[in-house]
């Protein structure tokens, strides 16, 4: 395992990092927004299964190729920021539905899957944590301890749940402004299109990034 100088210097270079707006940030707020901050819980919880899924992939070596591929990285890139295009079309073409949809959630599994479902999309499809894990992780790697790969495997789930814990304080937030707006009809239309905005621009963003 990583010395404990190691593991220091990654928690703190990752926190650093993880409050740096980039994609998953930007989708938690925006979730938080348009659907209510426990459906953006749950897209937190599904993001970090996602992110779990690319440190899985990067211990065992696949992550490289992605990294090393320009037609894998563009294609994954792609999919995820259509994936979150789609999303805010969506949202503002409900958005009438979110005053009802706001009355009427009750946690069921439906939609407690298909907010997990969301987030997951998200966070396994984000191309940049793939590198970011690539071309960061190796270097808190403990060489002598041997072990690479769950060398890797353990600073990437750390990463995770890091990720998780500062998503979720967003989405908090951004949940109590929703709560404010949710006082007027209109505002939560407003709020409704104001947040699918803000997705359709994160995913052309993430689509036109090098």
């Amino acid at each position: 395992m990583p010395t404990t100088s190691q593991w220091l210097a990654f928690v703190i270079a990752s926190a650093l990092f993880i409050q740096v707006p980039g994609p998953s940030l930007l989708f938690t707020i925006g979730r938080a927004l348009t659907v209510g901050r426990r459906d953006a819980l749950l897209s937190v919880v599904g993001n970090a299964l996602g992110i779990t899924v690319q440190v899985l992939l990067v211990a065992v070596g696949l992550g490289a190729v992605v990294a090393a591929s320009t037609e894998a990285y563009v294609a994954l890139k792609l999919v995820g920021a259509a994936y979150v295009v789609w999303l805010g079309v969506q949202a503002i073409r409900n958005r009438a539905e979110a005053r009802t949809a706001m009355a009427a959630a009750d946690g069921t599994p439906a939609q407690v899957s298909r907010s997990l479902r969301v987030g997951f999309v998200v966070g396994v499809t984000n191309p940049k944590t793939v590198v970011f894990f690539v071309a960061f992780l190796p270097q808190f790697v403990n060489e002598p301890a041997g072990h690479a790969g769950l060398q890797l495997a353990a600073l990437g789930v750390v990463f995770g749940v890091m990720c998780a814990a500062s998503d979720s304080l967003w989405a908090l937030v951004a949940g109590k402004a929703r709560d404010w707006f949710a006082r007027s009809p209109e505002r939560l239309d407003r709020l409704g299109v104001a947040g699918g905005v803000m997705m359709i621009g994160l995913g052309a963003t993430m689509a036109a990034s090098e």
